[in-house]
Formats: C-alpha cells, structure tokens, sequence
C-alpha cells in the first residue's frame, strides 16, 4: 500500500527520541543480564498520587446511567470548572469554565488548536532548542516552523523572536518549563515578549497567538516559580495535561485554556470543538476527565524528580560534563565535550555502521549524534540534540530509577575518558 510522500518525509526525520529509546529495547533483548542506562525517554515513572487511585476506584464503580456516553466535544462542565480554577490561580487571570477545553493530552491540545488558527503558509515562531514534535506538529496543519534562537544559558531572547515575527506569524509556541533544556523564564523576559507581540501587532494588525505550552509547570526545584503569563498578553492559549503533575501520561487527559481577551473567542472556542470532531479525537476520556475534576490541584511524588536531578547532576559532574542548569521538567542537556583525534578518525565509519539501526544514515560531522552512538557502546542511551533543532548537545532524562543514575556515574565517567582520548 502506498504511503504518502509527506508522511514519508516525517519519517525520514523520525524524533530521534523514539529512535534511541528503541535501540533501549534491542539492547536489552539481545542482552537481558547487562544493565542499559536508558535516560532517552521523559516518560514519568512514579506513582500516581493515591487520592487520583481512590477517585478512579470510585468512578470505576459508579453505574449510573449515562457514565460511558458521549458528552459534548469540549468536555464535562465539572472538568472544566476544575481546569478554569486552577489556570485561573497558576496565570493570575481569571479564566471562566466555558474558556476550557478538555483534550487528550496536550499533544492532541497542540493539534486541535493548530488547526483551528493556522491557514497554508502561516508561520509558527518556536525557541531553540525546541520539543521534538513541534514540526510534524505544525507541517501537518499547513503551517511552517520558523526558528527564533534562545539566548546565553538557554534564556528567553526577545529580540531574536522579535526578529524572527513576520506577516505572516500566526503563532508563537512558549514551552517553560522547557524540554529538552529544563529553563523557565522569568516574568520580566514574559512581559517583554508581550510588549514586542504587541507591538507588533500594532503595527501590521496581526497579534499571533501566544501559545503557552506547559505540561512541566509543576515541575520546577530549588525554590524557583514558574510565573504566569495569560496576564500578560491578551491573544495567549494555554496548553497543558496531568501526564507529569499526576504521572498519568498513558490515560490522554489534557486541556486547552483560552483568554477571554483573545480576538473571535466564540469563534475559536466554536474552531476547536469542531476540530476535535474532525480530527478524529470526539471528546478526551470520560473517565479521566471525572478523575481530574476531583483531584486537578494534587501532585505525584515530585520530591522524587528533585532527589533524581541532584544525583545525575553529581553523574554528570563526575565524568566532567558541562551542562545547562536544570530549573523545572525531568531533562539535563549536556554539551558534548571535544573529541579526541583518535576519535574523530573512527566516527564516519561509526556513524555509517549505525545508519541502518537509527533509523537512516546519519551525518558523521554531527558531533551530537557521534557521541549519542559512541555512548550507546556503554549502553547509555542519550538523545542527540539534533532532534530538538541543536546539534553539540545531548538530553538526559531523569525520570528514571534512583538505581539506574548511582549505576551510570563510573560508566559514564569510563565513557568520556575513551571519548577525550
């Protein structure tokens, strides 16, 4: 059976997230006895917190007719209410039930409203590095990526965004807590991206819509806040899921928070409920929605994530890795060190030998995915920054067990001493 020429090419630059953590589970089929250090997946590993278990057995059990039927496409209204209260109190603006529309995960919240506002050609302004999906996300709506650089550290740059806005900029897509970086920016750099937006805006009379994207938000550590933003700016939509809060990211629950300054909301609000019809989704999971609507403000063991990121930080340091300084999410992005001559002379034949089992060839020039391959060979698995639009650079994800993270230090300590060799 044919397969499309578009769909083709997306799978020519398949995530190399994905692509790692399946050479995860070849390593650990051929060699069932041997650890394998897999930091390549942000998939949540903690339990769910026992007030959303004891909400789910109660809801499970509930026979009332009705409880398995289709409710309108936005979601239920008590789901929405409980969403409306908690970004109301997280973004300092008040954000009314019928603002709110419940997705599944923010995955499906990003598809819903790219296809409600983006025409063929519009562009879609996102900071380097981004998350990996962004461009499958935003090609498949018609739109183009369009990259704006982040500044030193990882910061938020406001003049290279303001650089990158054009007539034809229908969106901006703030991801903080970021993934793959872990930086959250603060609300002075927030309140001078809105300054700029609305500057912008009034001059062409296009404000693109601030795109707010943040699954990581209850993610952050060593005292630091993730501030609001829909205050700040008035086109702004907030997209969001409980697969980290609540370590639920398997059951799909998520959910779109709209300003009630946004220009055409009824039209948008009316946009996306057609868009979850017809992109095939019909209305996120019944279940879930109820669970959350008793359980939106609670939180897994996030403790656990704080302990994980001082240990790998210590990993990291060991084997004498530079890194940038993890605020929020469950990611650590280390630069690749230089390499040494013996190397380089080793890393076209190794990066060509590897082609075939990540995916397709892969450039031997591209330091990131040469170091990824050459940690592989210690069964530490790394991501290449490469697949988040920043090559030098690999991510490590620590939402893994405390175990995996002690076992990694002298593997990879050994590994960066044959690397600098």
């Amino acid at each position: 059976m044919p397969v499309a020429k578009a769909v083709r090419a997306d799978l020519e630059r398949a995530s190399w997230i994905r692509r790692m953590f399946e050479e995860g589970r070849r390593l650990r089929e051929a060699d069932p006895d041997s650890p394998v250090y897999d930091f390549s997946l942000g998939n949540p590993d903690l339990e769910p917190p026992e007030a959303l278990l004891d909400a789910l057995r109660e809801l499970v059990a509930d026979t009332a007719k009705g409880t398995h039927a289709y409710m309108p496409n936005v979601g239920y209204r008590e789901a929405r209410e409980a969403i409306a209260r908690k970004v109301s109190r997280e973004h300092a603006f008040p954000v009314g039930w019928s603002d709110v529309v419940m997705t599944v995960g923010a995955a499906g919240g990003l598809n819903v409203l790219l296809h409600a506002i983006l025409d063929p050609g519009d562009e879609v302004i996102v900071v380097r590095p981004w998350f990996a999906e962004y461009r499958f996300y935003i090609n498949k709506h018609g739109g183009r990526m369009v990259e704006a650089d982040a500044g030193p550290g990882f910061t938020l740059d406001v003049e290279a965004i303001r650089r990158a806005l054009s007539l034809r900029t229908k969106a901006l897509i703030l991801n903080s807590p970021n993934n793959p970086t872990g930086r959250i920016y603060p609300r002075a750099d927030l309140e001078a991206l809105a300054a700029v937006l609305v500057a912008h805006g009034g001059a062409t009379g296009v404000f693109p819509t601030l795109i707010v994207d943040e699954p990581y938000r209850d993610l952050a550590y060593e005292g630091v806040e993730v501030p609001p933003v829909m205050d700040a700016y008035p086109e702004t939509v907030v997209c969001s899921s409980f697969s980290k809060s609540l370590s639920v990211p398997g059951e799909r629950i998520g959910y779109l928070a709209v300003s009630s300054r946004c220009s055409e909301k009824a039209l948008l609000m009316d946009a996306l409920a057609m868009g979850m019809r017809t992109l095939g989704f019909v209305n996120a999971p019944a279940l879930m929605q109820r669970v959350v609507a008793r359980v939106a403000d609670r939180k897994a063991d996030i403790d656990s994530y704080a302990r994980r990121r001082s240990l790998l930080l210590e990993a990291v340091r060991g084997a004498g890795l530079a890194f940038a300084p993890p605020e929020g999410a469950f990611y650590l992005f280390c630069e690749v060190p230089p390499r040494g001559p013996k190397g380089r002379e080793n890393d076209a034949a190794r990066a060509a030998a590897a082609g075939s089992a990540t995916g397709g060839a892969v450039a031997a020039e591209s330091a990131d995915i040469a170091f990824a391959l050459f940690l592989k060979e210690f069964r530490v698995l790394a991501v290449p920054g490469s697949g988040f639009g920043m090559s030098g650079w690999v991510r490590l994800s620590y939402a893994v067990d405390e175990a995996l993270i002690r076992g990694v230090a002298p593997v990879l300590k050994a590994a960066l001493e044959q690397w600098r060799e």
